[in-house]
């Protein structure tokens, strides 16, 4: 019998969460082991089992997989997360390719120095009203249908949800003039195993205070 899948990685959001999101969305259980210190990064290094000497890393069908896109797009085909043919697949792929630029600079913010972070929450507030969120409520608009592609859940959609919860963590209004977007985020916020994923308390939080920012960022290398 396969096991769970289980992610290493530290006790944060970061490039994991999205990999999290995924397999609840897909409605697959896994098991997390974190790294606390440099010595547990340096222990996976030195076992071989990191191809690129980086996390996040999931073992997941008898493979130890790296590169959060090559994860995140393994787990989309095996859970018909990835459309239906070649042409969906490179909508998937356009639409995910541009919300992780946006995430980047989601994941990067809460190591920023103090005195760089107004500006760069400025920044990225401005991209999601003015350049991601309209492009995507476009897309809805075009077609009348209830996911971005093909009109069935997939990793696209997931993403899309993902960045709108964190985006609002940051501004609590900025989904105003965007309805479409605010009924994908209750659509998939419905799915049974996402019901049960976004419990308080389920969601790992990046560290709060300066002593743990500073730790993740000498085990990571932000």
């Amino acid at each position: 019998m396969v096991g769970k899948p289980l992610l290493h990685y530290f006790n944060g959001r970061g490039r994991m969460e999205s990999i999290r999101w995924l397999l609840a969305a897909a409605g697959v259980e896994f098991e997390e082991k974190f790294m606390h210190t440099n010595e547990d990064l340096e222990k996976l290094r030195s076992d071989g089992v990191l191809m690129f000497q980086q996390v996040p890393m999931v073992e997941m069908d008898g493979m130890k997989l790296v590169q959060t896109r090559a994860i995140l797009n393994y787990i989309a085909s095996k859970y018909d997360l990835y459309g239906k043919d070649m042409k969906e697949r490179a909508l998937i792929d356009m639409y995910s390719e541009g919300l992780a630029d946006l995430n980047e600079m989601f994941i990067n913010y809460p190591y920023y120095p103090s005195e760089q972070k107004e500006e760069n929450l400025a920044l990225m507030k401005e991209k999601a009203r003015n350049r991601y969120f309209p492009a995507f409520e476009k897309v809805f608009k075009s077609h009348g249908q209830e996911y971005l592609v093909g009109n069935r859940l997939s990793k696209a959609d997931i993403h899309l949800a993902e960045m709108v919860y964190n985006m609002e963590e940051l501004d609590s209004n900025i989904l105003a003039g965007f309805p479409l977007l605010q009924a994908l985020k209750t659509r998939v916020s419905d799915l049974p195993t996402m019901k049960k994923f976004l419990q308080p308390g389920s969601q790992r939080k990046p560290p709060e205070d300066e002593e743990n920012v500073l730790k993740v960022k000498k085990i990571f290398n932000f």
